[in-house]
């Protein structure tokens, strides 16, 4: 089964990273879900909540303020201006 390896970062450091099977962020075009296999994507983020659903089915949230989500070859990439755990 296919994963994707995440990382939340904030401006002046790491939030978390790992692996999971979903990450649902909210982008200045609305929410967006990606799972393992999703096209290529650069998306601006909003300020709001970024949920990490763990292969476990556990689940990580972090409030992001601003930056941008970059997704490519099962690795999200979240970077933040200010990013917290929730």
């Amino acid at each position: 089964m296919a994963v994707l390896n995440v990382s939340v970062v904030a401006a002046d450091h790491e939030v978390w990273s790992g692996e999971a099977s979903m990450v649902v962020a909210k982008t200045v075009e609305g929410e967006i879900g990606i799972l393992p296999g999703h096209e290529p994507l650069l998306a601006i983020l909003a300020s709001g909540e970024v949920r990490v659903t763990l292969n476990g089915g556990e689940s990580i949230k972090a409030q992001a303020d601003d930056g941008f989500l970059s997704v490519e070859n099962n690795t999200v990439t979240i970077v933040a201006g200010q990013a917290e755990l929730v």
